[in-house]
């Protein structure tokens, strides 16, 4: 352990100092004007986006009983740096391309945004990676995402508050190719399990997720009150059918918390592409349930069938909980589009390939780059964590009732 913690002290210090140092030398280049005096968004947006980011995610993972400390702290690490990564690229994308530049509290919030599929692809691999492996995946997935939003934006003509939808679909399935190129734990390992208390901290973590979501969807919305009121129905929608699906497929017919930790979310993240725009609130609502059972359902599919066979360990469960409602809000961002344009079937046909051509690069990118990334991070280079240490807070933090053994 000593040996271990010493390459450890000798490695992400100095990782951490020169990203900084960089960032700050790119910053004097990049943001030495002033912005736009107004903004198009409040404080106080920016403030739930912000506690859901750091607030949420962080407990949303603490849901390892010997993990906690890794899962919060961990996940504020890489959100302020790559808050500022995010920052650097959007700069960059601005100055190279001679965009319009946007106020200051927009281009944060966007970075903070951004930043929710890096903390999605952090649970696909959650326990298994050691912080310059996720610094480095950070920094990877942030410049790709960006990559694959601008030819979105560029090529395909996908507006800018719908491409950024993508963090959902983008970072489940980026994480999870990063997690097929890591070691499965072993089944009878009683650290990959969770506690009363553990699974608490992660429930406080879901409902702060729940409560911000709203917010999270309109933040860069066109029409902020539809897209509030669309994704709190389809939040209430979803929770109400995770308490009665979690009931109907448990063998005791109790709630299961894990079916309540990830169901409820999933009518926020499929509603996501389509709350701007959607004209009845019974619509939202369909998606919520639709949404949770795709959710439930799929966690039993994927555990039992995909995941063995593809030999994926999904620590977390993102799949289920983020990729494929992401998946069914994308399908059905599609078929409303289709009914709303109906009667114009020349522009129809152009606009529905736009926007599965969309939903395929993001898809596509965030696997190709997700396995290159995974692949890289395994080499001896980086020190990957051995199967025996997976789970670990130990390995990392300092327990003062253990010291004298460290």
């Amino acid at each position: 352990m000593s040996s271990n913690y010493r390459n450890f002290r000798n490695n992400v210090p100095w990782l951490i100092l020169f990203l900084e140092a960089v960032f700050i030398v790119l910053f004097y280049f990049l943001f030495s004007g002033d912005g736009a005096s107004t903004s198009s968004i409040s404080y106080p947006a920016f403030q739930d986006v912000n506690h859901m980011v750091i607030f949420g995610f962080g407990f949303f993972l603490t849901f390892l009983k010997r993990y906690g400390f890794s899962s919060t702290g961990f996940n504020l690490l890489i959100i302020v740096l790559g808050v500022q990564c995010s920052m650097l690229i959007e700069g960059l994308l601005v100055f190279l391309h001679q965009r319009e530049d946007e106020d200051d509290l927009r281009r944060i919030t966007k970075a903070v945004v951004s930043m929710t599929a890096v903390v999605i692809s952090t649970g696909a691999v959650l326990g298994k990676t050691n912080p310059v492996q996720l610094i480095l995946m950070t920094v990877v997935e942030i410049i790709v995402f960006h990559m694959s939003r601008w030819i979105n934006n560029t090529f395909l003509q996908v507006p800018d508050n719908i491409s950024m939808m993508h963090v959902h679909l983008f970072g489940a399935y980026f994480g999870l190719a990063v997690s097929s190129r890591f070691s499965e734990p072993s089944p009878r390992s009683e650290k990959n399990a969770s506690t009363p208390k553990s699974n608490l901290l992660s429930m406080l973590g879901t409902l702060f997720l729940w409560v911000f979501w709203p917010s999270f969807n309109s933040v860069l919305a066109v029409n902020k009150s539809k897209a509030i009121y669309n994704t709190y129905f389809a939040l209430a929608v979803s929770a109400v059918t995770a308490f009665v699906l979690s009931v109907l497929t448990t063998k005791d017919g109790k709630f299961r918390m894990t079916h309540i930790h990830s169901a409820v979310l999933a009518g926020g993240v499929t509603v996501g592409y389509a709350a701007h725009s959607i004209t009845y609130p019974w619509i939202a609502m369909i998606l919520g349930l639709l949404a949770s059972v795709i959710s439930i359902l799929g966690s039993y599919c994927l555990q039992r069938c995909l995941n063995p066979a593809l030999k994926i360990h999904d620590s977390s469960g993102v799949h289920f909980t983020f990729g494929l409602p992401a998946v069914l809000g994308a399908l059905a961002q599609v078929i409303l589009l289709i009914i709303k344009n109906w009667t114009n079937l020349t522009r129809l046909g152009y606009l529905v390939m736009l926007h599965i051509g969309a939903f395929c690069l993001t898809i596509s990118v965030a696997l190709i780059t997700g396995f290159i990334t995974g692949l890289i991070l395994n080499r001896k280079l980086f020190k990957t964590i051995p199967v025996s240490k997976y789970f670990e807070d130990q390995f990392y933090w300092e327990f003062p009732h253990l010291a004298v053994g460290f």
